[in-house]
């Protein structure tokens, strides 16, 4: 199996606390982001980011003829959009809108295969009947351009704590995203499948009344 199918392959399979907990052990920074919102939480975010940065609205300092979503959008797909997850900051704005259904039928044009987000998005029914899926922090329904504008394209990005290179896998399910650094992402998901394979087991010998000691590490 091709890498990119066996990631794919993996991510079905695990949730994201076991994904958490696999990156845990490698890492002690921070990685995930909880008490999000979707439009379609049973759909399975997952692919490596491009990211936009947002920033205060100025037109005099940053003029919409640049700095707009297209504008971006385009920048952050430069390189092949196909199956990667667009991952927008808000830089402070986490109750405004950051794009609508209209703005990201820009990402199923280019292949992009969801979105995550640490502002509102607009038109959740809309975005529920399409492929998409999008992870926010809420719906939203009204424009933000006189608030925010889309400012830089690839560059690293803060949500909610979480450090997001571009290039790094994100992973979403339910109402929880987590970042996985591109060159981990493999072995980190391998272990989450290993480890929840040895958790069921543990959990069906301890319901059939044979606990075992010393296992204050599982979930």
């Amino acid at each position: 199996m091709e890498t990119g199918d066996r990631l794919r392959d993996l991510a079905q399979r695990v949730g994201t606390a076991d994904v958490v907990d696999a990156l845990g052990r490698v890492h002690r920074h921070r990685s995930h982001l909880v008490d999000l919102a979707s439009p379609a939480p049973d759909r399975l975010l997952f692919g490596p980011a491009v990211t936009i940065s947002f920033f205060p609205a100025c037109e005099a300092a940053l003029p919409s003829e640049t700095f707009n979503f297209p504008a971006l959008f385009s920048e952050a797909v430069r390189e092949g959009g196909e199956g990667r997850v667009l991952v927008m900051a808000s830089n402070g704005y986490p109750d405004t809108s950051m794009a609508g259904g209209t703005k990201l039928s820009l990402l199923r044009h280019a292949g992009v295969s969801g979105l995550l987000a640490d502002g509102r998005i607009r038109d959740f029914d809309e975005l529920a009947d399409t492929e998409l899926a999008v992870y926010c922090r809420g719906e939203a329904v009204a424009w933000g351009g006189a608030t925010v504008t889309p400012f830089e394209a690839n560059r690293p990005v803060v949500l909610g704590g979480v450090g997001v290179m571009p290039g790094d896998y994100v992973f979403a399910k339910g109402s929880n995203a987590v970042v996985i650094p591109r060159d981990q992402v493999l072995d980190v998901l391998e272990d989450a499948e290993r480890t929840m394979g040895e958790e069921t087991d543990l959990a069906t010998r301890w319901t059939a009344g044979t606990p075992e000691s010393g296992r204050a590490d599982v979930r």
